[in-house]
C-alpha cells in the first residue's frame, strides 16, 4: 500500500474533488448558454417552443440526479470514494462527447431529441453520484483547522467551470458569430467538455483513497440498501441538506448560468455580448468563495451563513428591479449576486458530508442535494422560459430570492436541534491514504 498521508496526498485528493465540480459546471453552463443556438436544429419545433424543449432537455437530466445520488452514493460508501469518482467522470465525458457528435433533427427526426434526453439522463445520474461522493471525500480528507478552506477550494471548481464555459462560448462567438454557432459551431463547446472530462479522469486515477473510509473496514459495509437506516435514522440530516442546497442551487443557476439570458430577455444587454463579462465576474466569484472558506475556518460559520442567506433573501429582488430600470449595470448585478452566493458555496462540500456517519455519508448527502438540485436548480431555465411565455417574467427574481428562505429554515432547524453545533465541534477525519 502506497502511503499518501502527506501534503502531496492531500493536494491530489483536493485536486481530484475540484476538477469534477469544474467539469460538471462547464458542461451544464455550455448546454444552458448554447441552447438558444442548437434548439431549432435538434428539436422538432420552432422558435420559443424549440427553446423551451431545449431547456426541458436541460431539466430532465436533473431528474436522474436523486437516483444517481442513491445508487452511486451507495457504491461510494461500499467500495470507496476514488473508484466512484473515476466512474462518474467516465460517464460524464462519454455523454459530453455524444452531444458533440449527435445528428440533427433534420437527419434523424425526433430521435435527435430522444438521444439528447438519454444523454442528459446519463449525465444527471453521474452528476448525482459525483456531487455526493465529492461531499463525502472532501469532508474526510480536509486537514485540521482547514475544513471550510478545503470545501471552498473544491467548490470553487463550480465557478471555475462556469468561467471556462463562458470563456469558451465567448471565443466561439468571436470566431464563428451567432449565425455560425447556430449552424453547428455550438458542438465545439461539448467537445471541449469531453476533453476536460478526460483530463479529470487522469487526475482521479492518481488520487488517494480516504483514510476515514479505509478505517471502517470491509466488515462494517453492508450490501443491503441504505435507504432503511438513512430514512429512519438520518431524516433530519437529509432534509437539512436539501433545504440548504436549495438556497445554493437556485442562485447558482440564475447568477452563474441564466443571468445573461435574463439580461437579454429584459432588454438590458445582448446575451452573447456579456459572455466575456461573465468570465471576469466568475473569476471574482472564485476568489470570494476561497476567501469565505478561510473566513469560516476562523469565525463562526453559522453566523456567516445566516448573514449570507439574509442578504440573498432581502437583496435579490431590489437589485434586479434596479437593473431592469437601468439604475445598476450588468457587471455590478453579476458581481453582487455572485459574492452574496459565495458563503453558501464555500460551506456545502464539507458541511453536508459531516452531517452523516462515514458509511452513509455519500448516499445521505447525495440524496438531499440531488432532490434540491433536481427540483429547483436544473428546472430554473425552464421555469424562467415558462414565466416569460405567460407574461409573468417579473416574478422570476422573487422565485430566486425565495430559495434563500429555504436555507434559513434548514439552517435554523439544524441549529435548534443541536446537530450542526455538534458536527462543527467534531474532530477532523483521518488524513487520506493511497490504496
Amino acid at each position: 500500500m502506497k502511503d499518501g498521508t502527506g501534503s502531496d496526498g492531500r493536494r491530489r485528493a483536493l485536486l481530484a474533488a475540484t476538477v469534477g465540480s469544474a467539469v460538471e459546471s462547464f458542461d451544464w453552463n455550455v448546454y444552458a448558454v448554447l441552447a438558444p443556438f442548437f434548439a431549432v436544429s435538434m428539436f422538432p419545433a420552432h422558435g420559443a417552443s424549440a427553446l423551451l424543449a431545449a431547456y426541458a432537455g436541460f431539466a430532465v437530466g436533473f431528474l436522474a440526479r436523486p437516483l444517481g445520488g442513491v445508487v452511486v452514493g451507495w457504491a461510494s460508501d461500499r467500495y470507496g470514494r476514488r473508484p466512484t469518482l473515476a466512474f462518474c467522470m467516465v460517464a460524464i465525458s462519454a455523454a459530453s462527447l455524444g452531444m458533440a457528435i449527435l445528428p440533427t433533427s433534420a437527419m434523424i427526426g425526433a430521435w435527435a431529441a430522444v438521444l439528447i434526453v438519454i444523454l442528459r439522463l446519463v449525465q444527471g445520474f453521474a452528476f448525482g453520484g459525483e456531487t455526493s461522493t465529492v461531499a463525502a471525500y472532501v469532508s474526510e480528507v480536509a486537514p485540521p483547522g482547514r475544513r471550510f478552506s478545503y470545501g471552498a477550494l473544491s467548490y470553487s471548481g463550480t465557478a471555475g467551470g462556469s468561467l471556462i464555459a463562458f470563456g469558451v462560448v465567448a471565443a466561439l462567438t468571436a470566431v464563428y458569430g451567432r449565425d455560425g454557432l447556430s449552424d453547428g459551431a455550438w458542438r465545439w463547446g461539448f467537445a471541449a467538455a469531453a476533453v476536460a472530462g478526460l483530463c479529470a479522469i487522469w487526475v482521479r486515477f492518481r488520487a488517494p483513497e480516504s483514510a476515514a473510509f479505509t478505517a471502517e473496514g470491509s466488515t462494517s459495509r453492508s450490501g443491503r440498501s441504505p435507504l432503511g437506516p438513512l430514512l429512519s435514522e438520518q431524516r433530519t440530516a437529509v432534509v437539512t441538506v436539501a433545504l440548504m442546497t436549495a438556497a445554493g442551487t437556485v442562485p447558482v443557476y440564475f447568477a452563474l448560468v441564466y443571468l445573461p439570458v435574463y439580461a437579454d430577455t429584459v432588454g438590458r444587454v445582448d446575451k452573447a455580448a456579456v459572455s466575456g463579462t461573465m468570465a471576469v465576474v466568475l473569476a471574482v466569484v472564485v476568489g470570494a468563495i476561497v476567501a469565505f472558506g478561510r473566513l469560516m475556518d476562523r469565525f463562526d460559520p453559522i453566523r456567516v451563513l445566516r448573514i449570507a442567506y439574509l442578504v440573498q433573501a432581502l437583496g435579490t429582488v431590489p437589485l434586479l428591479w434596479a437593473f431592469r430600470q437601468g439604475l445598476v449595470p450588468f457587471v455590478a448585478v453579476a458581481l453582487l449576486l455572485g459574492i452574496a452566493l459565495a458563503p453558501t458555496l464555500a460551506i456545502g462540500n464539507v458541511l453536508y458530508g459531516l452531517l452523516f456517519p462515514t458509511m452513509l455519508r455519500a448516499v445521505g448527502s447525495g440524496l438531499g442535494m440531488a432532490i434540491a438540485i433536481a427540483a429547483l436548480g436544473g428546472t430554473l431555465p425552464m421555469v424562467a422560459e415558462w414565466l416569460s411565455t405567460r407574461g409573468w417574467y417579473g416574478w422570476l427574481p422573487v422565485y430566486v430570492a425565495s430559495a434563500a428562505v429555504c436555507g434559513l429554515i434548514g439552517l435554523g432547524s439544524a441549529v435548534r436541534s443541536g446537530r450542526l453545533r455538534a458536527v462543527l465541534a467534531r474532530s477532523p477525519e483521518p488524513i487520506p491514504t493511497q490504496r
